[in-house]
């Protein structure tokens, strides 16, 4: 695929092939992301102060949003609020009233930026262009499904799968949110379909998560849990007191994280609605191409033009993980990549992957994997030949 139909597939380009199927006044792309909640992306043109009051709580009030994801099907605010409790909704006071607008419909659409990620497009109108009608609306979900099919087909970089991993072991979804009593409200078939020895272990960091959180707002973690293999898998994990959107009582996000070769397929205009955000993803291009020389924080918060301090903050806050770990990541992935390969022996793996010396990276090796990378590899092997069979 050439990189003119990449950018046709993107979606920053969604709004406007949206807007042949059906005129709105304004159109707004959200996505659920590994760090928990939900993120405005596009389009570049988003009011301020609805980009920090969303990041700063709204998604939790979202209600629209979360039930076109959780249905999957659009949805209007008639169909979750009532008339009352509509007009006192930040959806209304802090959406639709500043930009003069009126109504809306949530369409839900299958990994807008990040791959297993669900999303939410908003299609907003102002008072004279009347409500949407149910044909206007099944014409706007046919264009949906039309931008995901091209982007199912889409070139990607690197494989979707961590080496070593068997790929059908990946789900498709890699987000599930449990309630205070860990009924899955989305993601069931993703928990379902997992290593049953991860599943256990998930559920039962939420279930203690949950009860931990009644002190604090929000806890949120990035956890290692091992398949019955032993094998490592990353998560987030964040647990909110209170997320009304999705009903009453504490709920989970399970965010199973993206691998390396994910983050090199996002792209800054993934993110057009949020600068900041969008500004921080060169950092992680410099970091895969050069984390073979461990190059330092202030190099890499100078590729995008920050002091050290604020890169590092930002960067964890907005991604969800340190600079350190990305780095760590990537080192990791490519080191798997090599032992799958056996042409290298451990010391020269060590060496360029950016590691002092071979003891450094088999300490490493194995706090990030649970294994040894001797026992990793004969570990993936097994497990290879056993699918062939």
């Amino acid at each position: 695929m050439t990189a003119t139909a990449r950018d046709q597939n993107s979606v920053r380009n969604l709004l406007d092939s949206l807007q042949k199927a059906g005129n709105f006044t304004r159109g707004l792309v959200l996505t659920t992301v590994p760090r928990g909640g939900l993120q405005v992306a596009q389009p570049m043109n988003v009011p301020e102060p609805l980009l920090k009051s969303y990041a700063q709580g709204f998604h939790t009030e979202d209600r629209l949003s979360w039930q076109a994801i959780l249905k999957h099907k659009p949805v209007r605010p008639q169909d979750v609020y009532s008339r009352d409790e509509l007009a006192t909704t930040p959806y209304v006071q802090e959406l639709l009233e500043p930009e003069g607008l009126k109504y809306a419909v949530a369409i839900p659409v299958e990994s807008p930026v990040f791959d297993g990620y669900p999303g939410v497009i908003h299609l907003l109108r102002s008072a004279d262009e009347g409500d949407f009608s149910n044909a206007q609306i099944q014409k706007l979900v046919a264009a949906v499904k039309q931008f995901e099919q091209r982007r199912g087909g889409k070139a990607r970089k690197a494989p979707l799968h961590t080496p070593g991993r068997l790929e059908h072991e990946t789900p498709t979804v890699r987000l599930a949110i449990v309630d205070g009593k860990l009924k899955p409200i989305l993601g069931a078939e993703m928990l379902s379909n997992l290593d049953p020895h991860l599943r256990e272990q998930m559920l039962a960091q939420a279930k203690r998560r949950m009860h931990q959180v009644n002190g604090h707002g929000v806890m949120a973690d990035r956890v290692q849990i091992p398949d019955s293999h032993g094998d490592v898998w990353l998560f987030r994990l964040v647990s909110y007191k209170h997320y009304p959107a999705l009903g009453d009582g504490a709920f989970t996000f399970l965010c199973l994280l993206p691998g390396v070769h994910d983050w090199g397929n996002l792209r800054p205009q993934d993110f057009q609605a949020d600068q900041e955000l969008s500004r921080l993803i060169p950092a992680l291009k410099f970091m895969q191409e050069e984390f073979g020389r461990g190059p330092t924080l202030p190099e890499i918060s100078h590729q995008v033009m920050l002091s050290p301090f604020h890169f590092h903050r930002r960067f964890t806050e907005l991604l969800g993980l340190t600079p350190k770990q990305f780095l760590l990541d990537c080192q990791i992935y490519q080191a798997k990549q090599d032992l799958l390969g056996r042409e290298k022996e451990l010391a020269l793996i060590a060496k360029e992957c950016g590691f002092a010396h071979q003891s450094h990276f088999t300490s490493r090796f194995k706090q990030a994997t649970g294994l040894t990378p001797t026992r990793w590899r004969r570990m993936a092997m097994q497990r290879k030949r056993e699918s062939n069979n």
